[in-house]
């Protein structure tokens, strides 16, 4: 195949298909036009999965300083000088929005794509980040963390379908379809503080649990954890099935390592959520970054 990219549209899975009238209403949710964030300072040391993912760094590729000294070298009197960095990453660090082309189930991809025409050396022909649309809609936050005693989930621990739904009745409401389902388990608090443990394990929702939520009709799944789903899983011979299922099955995007936390402290269970990308070419997944407009 040949290296350029195809021109595609139409593949943003079910985000593509939430109209403008659905996004007008998401938006009266706003009720003081606060803006509160829901995702994390991207620096280095942002934990990710050694060995699978190369980590974040950066450093100044030019220096206000070492530019002036150039330009005093040709007679420019007037110190402009500038800084400018160098970043090396991938785009599953930090907060950030799986594209559908990220997972597969075999060769088989979202929307009848097949892997060994979609995947090429230099990024995906089709499903890339460039086709995550703008997310406007209603987020519904299910809290369960506060569902035990310890006010927080520990590493492992599998979010069921049970959680969800009494997560979802103390949030006094029910999902809808083109919502974004926001799941804090109480992980996140590790995302600073102690980020090998953050990566070592994480408490989430098994392929029952995602299920539920994609028979709802969510647009999107959120979770202040490094991929939304149990790790380890529940079966030690089955690898990333609620990757595999949302993705690749239902398109319906992931959006992980969210904070979640503040917005559990507003007592706001249900806001106008908003979540806007980088158009990247070709990449499995996009930086984000998520906002609650409350």
């Amino acid at each position: 195949m040949s290296q350029e990219f195809c021109e595609i549209a139409g593949y943003g899975g079910r985000a593509a298909g939430v109209d403008d009238a659905s996004r007008l209403t998401a938006l009266r949710l706003a009720r003081t036009g606060e803006v509160l964030e829901l995702g994390h300072t991207l620096r280095p040391g942002a934990p990710h999965f050694a060995g699978v993912q190369p980590p974040f760094v950066m450093n100044l590729w030019n220096t206000a300083q070492g530019v002036i000294r150039s330009l005093r070298r040709r007679e420019v009197i007037n110190d402009a000088g500038f800084n400018l960095e160098h970043v090396s990453m991938t785009f599953h660090v930090g907060t950030h929005v799986d594209a559908l082309g990220h997972f597969s189930a075999g060769a088989r991809m979202y929307a009848g794509r097949d892997s060994d025409r979609t995947v090429g050396d230099l990024g995906l022909y089709e499903l890339g980040a460039e086709t995550i649309p703008a997310i406007i809609a209603r987020g519904v936050l299910l809290d369960v963390a506060r569902l035990g005693a310890a006010g927080a989930l520990t590493g492992g621990e599998v979010v069921t379908r049970e959680m969800l739904e009494r997560a979802e009745a103390a949030a006094g409401t029910t999902l809808r379809p083109g919502d974004v389902a926001l799941i804090r388990t109480g992980w996140g608090s590790f995302y600073g503080d102690d980020p090998a443990t953050y990566v070592r394990s994480e408490p989430g929702p098994d392929l029952e649990a995602a299920r539920y939520l994609t028979s709802k009709g969510v647009i999107a799944i959120g979770a202040d954890n490094m991929a939304v789903e149990v790790m380890p899983g529940t079966d030690p011979t089955i690898s990333m099935p609620v990757h595999q299922h949302t993705l690749v099955d239902c398109g319906v995007y992931l959006i992980e390592n969210m904070a979640l936390d503040a917005l559990a402290e507003s007592g706001r269970c249900e806001v106008c959520f908003l979540l806007l990308t980088p158009r990247i070419r070709g990449a499995t997944g996009s930086l984000a970054r998520p906002i609650a407009l409350l």
